[in-house]
């Protein structure tokens, strides 16, 4: 690989997850956001650039001289076309050699989310790559479910009894580096990756429960009644919206494959999600965790 990898979203779990991953495998690592000192002191061993998907004058600076990139779709940005495909493309003329991205798992039929168009974009260009599609993570109870977890010990969600395999993002950066380090073997593959176990949110309450030492309790609910919800916890509309659908679709069953890939390529046992709880207890105290 000619240059370092670039690295979109470090500062959130799943970017942060295939940073440290990529450096602990070796990898030149180039992360960018629209705070690089920010980037630079939370990974001083790899190069910091900025990049804003909203200012295209970024762009360049960003990507010149980059040999892969790992891409996600940042939950404000709704309109991928002029953000993240522009980016892409702007990537392609520079010559990086390949991209891996983070997308959802079921984005490649599912039009409503934004990370459809961003594959579909990737599928018609001329830059190899790899699309990732995740399930839930389990990181989504220390941020997306945290405050309802940790104020009022419940986890309210228009999920029904639908179940997830949850995948822990640590897991997600692994298989980034796995992939960037060998990239012409994994071209032009779509790898759907789960955690080892499919839970109702009832399951992962009663985890929480013996966790905590205190009663945590599943709360379903209406998709309507929780996009109410999320903009009073004032989400942005586009993120709610996002994250509405895809609870929404818990019920029906879309996530709760369990997939064999992600151990295959780690050459491990995926994380599970009580390993996660056990290991973050301290993001549900009732006091908010330490910055």
């Amino acid at each position: 690989m000619k240059g370092p990898v670039l690295v979109i979203g470090a500062s959130g779990n799943v970017g942060g997850a295939a940073a440290r991953s990529l450096l602990d495998a070796g990898l030149p690592v180039r992360v960018a956001g629209t705070d690089p000192g920010a980037l630079r002191r939370r990974f001083p061993t790899a190069e910091a650039v900025r990049l804003d998907f909203l200012d295209p004058a970024t762009f360049d600076g960003a990507a010149a001289g980059a040999g892969a990139l790992f891409l996600l779709r940042p939950p404000p940005i709704s309109r991928v076309g002029p953000t993240l495909n522009a980016f892409v493309d702007a990537a392609a003329r520079h010559g990086v050699g390949h991209v891996v991205f983070a997308s959802v798992a079921g984005a490649d039929t599912n039009r409503l989310v934004p990370h459809h168009r961003v594959e579909q974009h990737l599928r018609t260009g001329t830059v190899p790559w790899t699309i990732l599609r995740p399930g839930f993570f389990a990181q989504n109870l220390g941020d997306a479910y945290r405050t309802d977890i940790a104020t009022d010990d419940r986890i309210v969600l228009p999920a029904g009894d639908g179940r997830a395999a949850f995948i822990d993002t640590r897991d997600i950066g692994e298989a980034a580096a796995v992939i960037l380090a060998d990239p012409h073997r994994h071209a032009g593959n779509g790898y759907l990756l789960t955690g080892p176990q499919a839970l109702s949110f009832t399951d992962v309450a009663r985890l929480l429960t013996g966790a905590l030492d205190r009663p945590i309790r599943y709360e379903p609910t209406t998709a309507v009644r929780y996009l109410w919800h999320l903009r009073r916890r004032r989400t942005p509309l586009t993120q709610a919206l996002v994250q509405t659908v895809l609870h929404t679709g818990l019920r029906h069953g879309q996530a709760e494959q369990v997939d064999p890939t992600l151990p295959r390529l780690l050459g491990r046992p995926a994380r599970t999600l009580e390993q996660y709880i056990g290991q973050h207890r301290h993001l549900w105290s009732a006091s908010p965790p330490a910055p």
